[in-house]
């Protein structure tokens, strides 16, 4: 088993959202990280999904999404290069002798304060999730007192860019062909 980083172009459409998770659900495989967000191109949403399968799960799962009627492309990351970015917001208690060392702390890991009030200070912290882990583990010790992940996002590394649905795949999955015997078929 092992994390597998699957991403999905989709229809934006109402329930797309649902099928998918209900798919992994079906699959009986946990979700370990789901993100969903609009791409370069108009109606078409991206999802980012993080699963812990077997190569053959994974390759399973890829070919259930390709049935969904609203879902265009499929792209598997996990043996590809890529980059890989979570979002983090950390409120962390301080007193006035912890402050000062929370703040050094920020700094090492090159987040950023986005509030600050006399009993807390609130950090986002960006990078790959084993970063925000790491940030995690570093300042639990002075006491969490809320904590969010965005999950990740990520894009293949280099010049092949995954993120081009071609119109063509758009169209024909978004319509159904027709044969000459006038049966009609979902693409």
């Amino acid at each position: 088993m092992a994390k597998h980083t699957l991403i999905a172009y989709v229809e934006d459409v109402p329930g797309v959202l649902n099928r998918v998770a209900s798919l992994f659900r079906r699959r009986n495989f946990n979700i370990d990280s789901l993100t969903v967000g609009g791409t370069d191109q108009p109606g078409v949403s991206r999802l980012t999904v993080v699963v812990e399968a077997t190569e053959a799960g994974a390759r399973i799962v890829e070919a259930n999404l390709y049935k969904l009627v609203n879902v265009l492309r499929v792209d598997d990351l996990t043996h590809k290069a890529s980059l890989t970015r979570e979002l983090g917001l950390v409120k962390v208690t301080v007193t006035a002798e912890t402050r000062a060392q929370v703040l050094q702390l920020v700094e090492v890991f090159r987040a950023r304060v986005v509030d600050v009030d006399e009993k807390t200070i609130t950090v986002e912290v960006t990078g790959t999730p084993e970063k925000i882990v790491k940030f995690e583990m570093v300042m639990r010790p002075y006491g969490i007192a809320e904590m969010v992940r965005t999950g990740a996002v990520s894009m293949a590394r280099g010049h092949e860019p995954i993120s081009t649905v071609p119109t063509a795949a758009r169209s024909s999955k978004a319509d159904h062909s027709h044969d000459n015997s006038g049966i009609s078929m979902s693409v």
